[in-house]
């Protein structure tokens, strides 16, 4: 089981009352939040591993020379040495840090990659795994990892942790008429708002799906529009056209990188072997209560 960490604490913090909070007045919804969330989780699923994927670099500086505008709405802060600063509600700001000593005390492994993203981390980690994967996340770009032969799917949480959605290749094909291995490219294509992904000027989900299955992939639908002879409507060819410096770039944006050194980490679900001092420390000095319950209970009986 591969968390989205980000994805699942943004998700907790705007989904659980702010009116938890520990002894000293400090929020703590959204770390009782993604605990609850990785007990329901883990309780339904019984994975054997288990990372929480983090963002090192939530914008990484090579694609953003690619493709300037990506997520370029969300930065607060530009740094020339560390990564820029990301718009982030100061009351879960200073929930992370202690996210982070929780996953350690409870023993779920962190990892990330200096320069990369969670979501390529977990690209990494879903490829050749040798094992089912399960990948837990609210964003969609990741629909590009699904994979039936090599058993993995996406556990959608776009409708709440509790309502998630398990995408495998047919439910990509259902919604949005590609193959989960064209995905990538059909994200290209359309374009995403919240990523600062302009896409193809008038091509959206119907198009972008057409011509993918039309053509199969990018460069195919690349080499169409310059065809005469090939099926495009004018109108198409000459939209694929004008974006081509954009289409140069944007591929290699989208798709998640899968050759990260970060194989070399003992993922095996931790059981009881945790840290319990510091487990019962951090429980006793920010409320955990039954999150820390719950979480110790569902680890303990996967011994």
């Amino acid at each position: 089981m591969l968390l989205d960490t980000a994805s699942l604490y943004f998700r907790a913090f705007f989904g659980v009352p702010d009116s938890m909070r520990a002894p000293d007045g400090t929020p703590v919804n959204a770390v009782r939040g993604l605990m609850d969330f990785v007990t329901r989780l883990v309780g339904e699923y019984e994975p054997t591993h288990l990372a929480c994927c983090w963002d090192d670099d939530w914008r990484p500086q090579w694609r953003v020379d690619l493709l300037p505008t990506y997520k370029a709405h969300r930065v607060v802060e530009e740094r020339a040495a560390d990564p820029d600063v990301e718009e982030v509600p100061d009351p879960l700001e200073v929930q992370v840090p202690i996210i982070r000593e929780v996953l350690a005390a409870w023993g779920l492994p962190v990892v990330g990659a200096a320069e990369h993203e969670a979501d390529d981390v977990i690209g990494t980690l879903a490829t050749g795994a040798g094992m089912p994967v399960d990948v837990v996340t609210g964003d969609r770009d990741l629909f590009q990892l699904v994979d039936d032969e090599a058993q993995v799917r996406v556990l959608y949480t776009a409708r709440g942790v509790g309502r998630h959605e398990r995408v495998t290749e047919d439910v990509v094909l259902e919604k949005y008429g590609v193959r989960a291995d064209q995905y990538a490219d059909f994200a290209t294509l359309r374009g995403d708002a919240s990523d600062g992904l302009p896409g193809v000027k008038g091509v959206g989900d119907k198009t972008a799906a057409t011509l993918l299955g039309r053509f199969g992939d990018i460069a195919g639908i690349r080499a169409a529009a310059t065809d005469p002879a090939a099926d495009m409507a004018p109108g198409v060819r000459a939209k694929v056209k004008a974006a081509s410096d954009y289409l140069d770039v944007a591929p290699k944006v989208v798709a998640v990188v899968r050759d990260l050194p970060v194989r070399d980490v003992d993922l095996r679900i931790p059981g009881t072997s945790i840290d319990p001092a510091a487990a019962v420390a951090l429980t006793e000095r920010w409320d955990l209560g039954t999150s820390a319950e719950r979480l110790t209970a569902v680890l303990g009986a996967l011994d």
